[in-house]
């Protein structure tokens, strides 16, 4: 069984350019990825500033990328974060909501996801709350397709110590209130699962009554600890048989564009090959198409200074050598590498309090 794959560019810290996010996109359109959410914390005209005019720049370059998606085949998705807009759903809040979709709009946004994730609510009635929201903007936008992600995204308790206890029931009540049309994502067991199983996704989609949209966050790595490390093992985890309960799987993606292509890749061989995946033989096999042999090699012998060492744990002395290695290669994946030995990558927990 098959469930579609996408990119949700969801993570903290520094931006992407344009032409990594089309290469990345371009690379995967061939792998069964079928779409790209544009949400990036650090764009302020989609979370702090969500209801002000976007500059003309933005406009444009988002408009190209659309169109670049959609010559691929992959369907643009923009997730809007409305900061704390359930806190005060008032006229103000309606006409910004208003304009906005009229932009997407004339930029060809193809599936907008609305986004209540990391914010603290102040209405005992949160869920349904946001059902109307989102049945409000369903009604007003030409998107083929409404999503959105829950304030509770997850069933880790981490999410009730920073923004507050659970409301009593929120998934099933959030569930009941929204229309069957509009997907919900949903990141596991944890905010960054080390696993997902079929019986955990059963469980949400009853609570849910719909299979939801995985939020995978892996590759991703920002914040302050997973910023210091790189993620590049292939998947594991995610069994094959999770297709039956999912409307869709969407990678959040590293930092580093290039090397999140590895793993990404094994995301595809993994629902491919079912029971003979290899998780360890994916990522050989997704490094050399990315990489090419000379560079796979290297990575892969430095994979567990990269990925579980990773800067805290390297010395000066260490991180100098492991730049000239990689300096020496010719490659834009080598060339991230040397930046985040560099710290050029480094998630600070300012910026993820502030984007």
């Amino acid at each position: 069984m098959h469930t579609e794959l996408g990119v949700i560019e969801g993570f903290y810290g520094p931006q992407w350019s344009w032409a990594e996010r089309e290469q990345v996109m371009t690379a995967l359109a061939p792998h069964d990825y079928g779409f790209y959410i544009y949400a990036p914390k650090a764009d302020a005209w989609l979370r702090r500033r969500w209801d002000e005019e976007p500059s003309p720049g933005w406009s444009q370059a988002v408009g190209r990328f659309a169109q670049r998606c959609r010559q691929q085949g992959v369907r643009f998705g923009i997730g809007l974060s409305p900061f704390e807009v359930f806190n005060n759903f008032d006229d103000r809040a309606r006409e910004a909501l208003i304009r906005k979709l009229a932009l997407f709009d004339r930029l060809g946004v193809q599936e907008l996801a609305i986004l209540f994730d990391d914010m603290r609510s102040e209405v005992p009635d949160l869920a349904a709350r946001q059902a109307d929201i989102a049945h409000w903007i369903r009604a007003r936008t030409g998107a083929e397709r409404v999503s959105i992600c829950p304030t509770y995204y997850s069933a880790d308790p981490v999410l009730d110590r920073v923004f507050g206890p659970r409301p009593e029931s929120y998934l099933q009540t959030l569930g009941a209130e929204l229309d069957p049309s509009i997907n919900v994502f949903w990141t596991g067991e944890e905010v960054c699962s080390r696993e997902i199983s079929p019986g955990h996704l059963k469980r949400v989609a009853a609570a849910l009554g719909r299979k939801p949209v995985l939020w995978d966050n892996y590759p991703v790595n920002d914040g302050d600890r997973m910023s210091r490390h790189l993620h590049l093992r292939g998947f594991s985890g995610r069994p094959a048989v999770n297709a039956a309960h999912l409307t869709g799987h969407a990678i959040n993606p590293a930092l580093q564009p290039v090397l999140t292509l590895i793993p990404a890749l094994t995301l595809a061989q993994s629902y491919a090959q079912g029971d003979d995946y290899q998780y360890g033989e994916a990522f050989w096999r997704a490094a050399l198409a990315v990489l090419g042999e000379p560079l796979a090699r290297q990575v892969q012998a430095d994979l567990l200074l990269l990925q579980d060492a990773g800067l805290q744990r390297l010395s000066e002395a260490r991180k100098a050598s492991l730049a000239q290695t990689y300096g020496h290669f010719d490659h834009p994946a080598a060339g991230e590498i040397v930046r985040w030995l560099a710290g050029d990558y480094q998630v600070t927990d300012e910026m993820v309090q502030t984007q």
